[in-house]
């Protein structure tokens, strides 16, 4: 692996969902990080890897075996950071919460990962993204008029508001740990990643140009100059001048005169103008309009979906999205000069690394087969 990480060792204690992918992100910038996981089978049982699984090492403990927590304590010494996503007090109940960690490791960052935060009357409760994006507000904004809000997959929550902030507070905890000796405890809850990326529509709203109505606003796709449009063939086009020179360039290109068109912030013409911009794209294909704006300032795009997308020009330019075997991998994000990343693909299998692992953490021979016919370790063969 090579990265501004390399050199860091994090211990991640499996699960699903912005937890291993924040494990996936520090590994792509050079982390080395080991998964602890499970005696089940793989991605939600389906005994399938995973690209969030790409660049680690996995060793499989049974943390409710007893002689677990002292196992993983044993790891723990060794490690910089830790990543976990349980339920408030599961790991504590399990002797591997911040207290049992920190007092064999002070130096270490404890992440802890989880939808409510560590407090709070929902705690301890289940949920998923589209609950947690549900009572900050974000979800409410998403869709038209009385038409139920529309899910936006898992990335504004999980990983918007999750994963992403706890990478930023592992950092964050880690440069001062490396400053100061002394570790942290990490508490990411989605819900105030979530509320925390709200401030420009609190921003917005305070200047009274935001409201609690849905498709009203700015960004909500209540104006013409910032939305979706349909193509002739199905398809869409985005379209995002916001800016008057960009919203310029879009009447330019698409030969529309702007005294008739109208004002691009009066209302009174809005209705008209989105009826007029509908009529126009659904008139020729997505292809035709990729190509009229392509280079411009119009700030008009074409909407591909995941499979186009790794075709796209700009997106193989960057090294985007890279074909292994069934699998698309993203590139490693973001780019660094100085310590350019490499896209490890090797996504291992489960308990692959146990035996070498426990031996490199200076469990011996005989203590790794105790741990084995006490079932506290599993694939150590």
């Amino acid at each position: 692996m090579s990265g501004p990480l390399t050199g860091f060792t994090v211990l991640e204690l499996a699960g699903i969902g912005p937890g291993p992918y924040a494990g996936q992100l520090l590994a792509d910038m050079g982390a080395r990080v080991i998964m602890v996981e499970r005696p089940t089978k793989g991605l939600l049982g389906s005994g399938l890897p995973a690209i969030d699984r790409r660049g680690k090492q996995s060793i499989v403990i049974d943390l409710r075996a007893q002689g677990a927590s002292e196992l993983v304590l044993k790891l723990v010494e060794n490690v910089d950071i830790l990543i976990e996503g349980n339920r408030p007090g599961v790991t504590e109940r399990l002797g591997i919460g911040p207290k049992e960690c920190l007092a064999v490791n002070p130096k270490l960052v404890y992440g802890r990962m989880t939808g409510w935060g560590q407090n709070g009357p929902w705690a301890k409760t289940a949920g998923h993204d589209i609950n947690y994006i549900s009572i900050t507000g974000a979800l409410q904004a998403m869709g038209r008029g009385a038409t139920p809000p529309m899910p936006p997959l898992n990335f504004v929550g999980d990983y918007g508001g999750g994963t992403l902030f706890l990478v930023m507070g592992i950092l964050a905890a880690t440069l001062s740990a490396q400053k100061t000796g002394k570790g942290d405890v990490v508490d990411t809850a989605i819900i105030d990643g979530v509320s925390s990326m709200m401030g420009i529509v609190y921003s917005l709203h305070a200047m009274k140009q935001w409201g609690p109505g849905r498709h009203s606003n700015l960004l909500d796709g209540a104006m013409p100059f910032y939305r979706c449009y349909a193509t002739s063939d199905d398809k869409f086009m985005a379209v995002g001048c916001i800016e008057p020179q960009f919203f310029a360039v879009m009447l330019d290109l698409l030969a529309l005169d702007p005294n008739e068109f109208g004002a691009q912030f009066d209302p009174s013409h809005h209705a008209a103008q989105h009826l007029k911009l509908e009529a126009t794209f659904a008139s020729q294909t997505r292809d035709h309009w990729t190509a009229l704006f392509d280079g411009s300032d119009a700030c008009i795009t074409p909407v591909l979906n995941y499979l186009e997308a790794a075709q796209h020009p700009q997106n193989i330019a960057r090294g985007g999205l890279n074909k292994d075997g069934p699998f698309i991998h993203p590139a490693p994000a973001p780019a660094f000069e100085n310590a350019p990343l490499s896209l490890n693909t090797y996504m291992s299998v489960q308990g692959e690394h146990t035996r070498s692992l426990l031996a490199e953490f200076g469990i011996s021979d005989s203590e790794i087969a105790q741990y084995k016919t006490a079932k506290v370790v599993r694939g150590a063969d």
